[in-house]
């Protein structure tokens, strides 16, 4: 991590606040040997006791990549849940995301529901993110997936939701300069979908910050769970087993399954503000052990993807959203902005983030 967020702190040795964070908030509350173990079958004995009777017990995201993989082998193989396995599909899966997931499917034997995005909308959603000029371009695929979600589990009365966030190689989160706005903010969709937007979000799923965090959970009683904490999770032996038991296949680097977002981090972040998210990818593979830190410099010192390879997804980005690439180079050669150009609700998030730190709920660093 460097300057780029602009908020980093350094000490006197050049140590930054993100690593101090790790020493003395996260590693002494993260447990994955026996005593993880105890808590992740305790949890696993209550969801089922719950969801006797039901169809499934809980539901998980699933994408395609790493981390929802690994959580639904470890929901079925070690917890001996029957989750409900939920894909949303916003029109920029890879084909080999599209392979995981069926294989992990068969190989796990659980149902599979596909929630299709209406791609009308969703395009129309992601042109006004883009003519709106701010660094977070993939908050329209985040706001589908989760809705999405939060929306099925809550019609369907499924009380338990598993997802893949963990310390293991997401312990230094991405600062929200860099794209990284905190939750799903209805104020910041309306007004830039009321600047920029032509079609009418009819069926497109939001589901406000607010409204998860307080209506689903304390009204409805719904528990998000994440086990991936509570298990060795090291990333070269968790996507081996992945390949060994499924034909699984791995992607060159993190978010790497869905073609937009492998587009908005490797060219469109870095190239037109300068941020770069490996920077936090691989710092939490540092302090995990699971990196070196010349090896991540050395990484993070070219492109993860060569120069022609961006240019023809560059192409690709542009044809599937029925613009010219010369229309799309408009709007990136276009004048930088930030989501502070627009309404929303960051203070009343960012209050509600540090009653989390306070409360000991969120153990990474939250700016």
């Amino acid at each position: 991590m460097d300057t780029s967020d602009p908020t980093i702190i350094f000490d006197e040795n050049g140590v930054s606040d993100y690593y101090h964070n790790f020493q003395n908030n996260i590693l002494p509350n993260w447990h994955t040997d026996e005593k993880g173990y105890a808590e992740l079958m305790k949890m696993a004995y209550k969801i089922k006791k719950e969801g006797k009777g039901k169809d499934f017990d809980c539901i998980i995201g699933l994408s395609g990549g790493l981390d929802s993989s690994y959580l639904a082998y470890v929901a079925k193989e070690v917890m001996g849940l029957r989750p409900l396995l939920f894909h949303v599909d916003a029109g920029w899966n890879t084909d080999k995301a599209v392979g995981n997931i069926e294989k992990l499917c068969n190989g796990l034997g659980l149902d599979l529901y596909t929630d299709v995005i209406n791609w009308e909308e969703m395009k129309d959603l992601q042109m006004a993110f883009l003519k709106s000029q701010i660094a977070d371009q993939d908050l329209p695929q985040d706001y589908a997936f989760f809705s999405g979600l939060y929306k099925f589990a809550k019609k369907n009365k499924i009380k338990y939701i598993l997802t893949g966030g963990n310390f293991s190689t997401e312990c230094c989160r991405e600062p929200e300069e860099w794209g990284g706005f905190p939750g799903i903010d209805k104020t910041l969709v309306k007004d830039i979908h009321s600047k920029f937007g032509k079609k009418p979000l009819k069926t497109f799923p939001l589901v406000d910050i607010i409204s998860y965090k307080i209506y689903y959970r304390y009204v409805l009683g719904m528990k998000v769970f994440k086990p991936l904490n509570l298990v060795p999770f090291i990333k070269k032996d968790a996507e081996d087993l992945l390949k060994k038991e499924f034909g699984w296949e791995s992607f060159q680097h993190k978010h790497h399954e869905s073609r937009f977002t492998r587009f908005y981090e490797d060219y469109w972040l870095p190239k037109k503000f300068g941020f770069q998210k490996r920077r936090a990818h691989f710092s939490s593979l540092i302090l995990t052990g699971q990196m070196s830190r010349e090896e991540a410099l050395d990484r993070v010192s070219r492109p993860e993807l060569s120069d022609d390879f961006l240019e023809k997804e560059f192409e690709y980005v542009a044809h599937k959203l029925d613009l010219t690439v010369d229309e799309l180079q408009e709007i990136y050669e276009g004048e930088n902005k930030t989501f502070h150009d627009y309404k929303n609700k960051i203070k009343l998030i960012g209050f509600g983030a540090k009653v989390m730190v306070k409360l000991g709920l969120e153990k990474r660093l939250f700016r």
